[in-house]
């Protein structure tokens, strides 16, 4: 599975594409950033970013893009910003019948590093590790965006399973069939 991992940002937007399946031995295709300056206009750096990802895209040919799923955060204007980019991503992937998959900060970390509260040098460290780099990828962005990737290919087999499951228990009910659920006394 190729999949292009994707931390959204206004200024930073990390990129980089893995290639793997879960258990074996995975391996970075290509990591990055694509860069907007600040103190250009809104429409012009969602421009700049959805080009950047395009040319990813056409780069790499992913089978799957992987994005930080945006949280609340107390700067309303930062997770603007990165909400706003985050969509440039899933619409150039949709807009090409590319998968997109959301996984929290805390997933990434939690599947790369075993923590849910890593932090950035360790999340550097384990992406390092895992694709056997000489160092951790700079900015921090470019790495956690190969901590995406990873992260979606370490889940996807079971993600995969419990969607199989719920699906043939779903088409297993009478039609009009409502399950009830007993509550303990």
């Amino acid at each position: 599975m190729r999949v292009l991992g994707v931390d959204p940002g206004l200024t930073r937007c990390g990129v980089g594409v893995v290639e793997g399946v879960a258990g074996r031995a995975l391996t970075m295709l290509g990591v990055g950033v694509v860069r907007t300056p600040a103190d250009a206009d809104l429409g012009s750096r969602l421009v700049a970013i959805e080009r950047g990802v395009e040319a990813w895209l056409d780069e790499y040919g992913p089978e799957l893009v992987a994005v930080e799923r945006v949280f609340s955060q107390h700067n309303v204007r930062t997770v603007m910003g990165t909400a706003q980019a985050s969509a440039v991503a899933m619409l150039c992937a949709a807009r090409r019948g590319i998968p997109v998959a959301l996984h929290t900060p805390s997933e990434v970390k939690a599947a790369v590093t075993g923590s849910g509260r890593a932090d950035k040098a360790q999340v550097g460290a384990m992406v390092t590790r895992l694709l056997r780099l000489d160092a951790p990828p700079k900015p921090a962005d470019a790495a956690d965006a190969l901590a995406l990737a990873i992260c979606h290919i370490w889940r996807a087999p079971a993600v995969n399973r419990l969607q199989q499951a719920h699906a043939v228990a779903k088409a297993s009910r009478p039609a009009g069939h409502t399950p009830v659920r007993k509550v303990p006394r």
